[in-house]
């Protein structure tokens, strides 16, 4: 689902009222997509499917994805990640902290 830029920019509003600054804001999209996110999820690295299991703050890197393949898991920032197919409920926050982002 694409979201308009007025859907994104209004999104992102609800978000980010009550943050003051950078670090505020991004500790907000952090709790808004941690509730909403619909994990786990299938994605896909250089690839090869893998299977998202958390988010983590990552200091310098956003919101981190730990995607899991087998046994072996790394993070990566979750602005990395494509789109999934399905779409994960939630997915338009992660689309909203992309456009805040950007």
């Amino acid at each position: 689902m694409r979201l308009s830029t007025a859907a994104l920019d209004a999104l992102v509003e609800d978000v980010i009222v009550d943050a003051y600054d950078e670090h505020e804001q991004l500790a907000a999209f952090q709790a808004v997509i941690e509730d909403r996110l619909a994990l786990p999820f299938t994605t896909v690295v250089l690839g090869i499917p893998v299977t998202v299991t958390a988010l983590q703050d990552r200091p310098g890197s956003g919101i981190a994805a730990w995607c899991r393949h087998g046994r072996h898991t790394q993070a990566i920032g979750i602005l990395d990640r494509p789109l999934p197919n399905p779409e994960p409920g939630g997915w338009a926050c992660v689309e909203a902290y992309r456009h805040w982002a950007s």
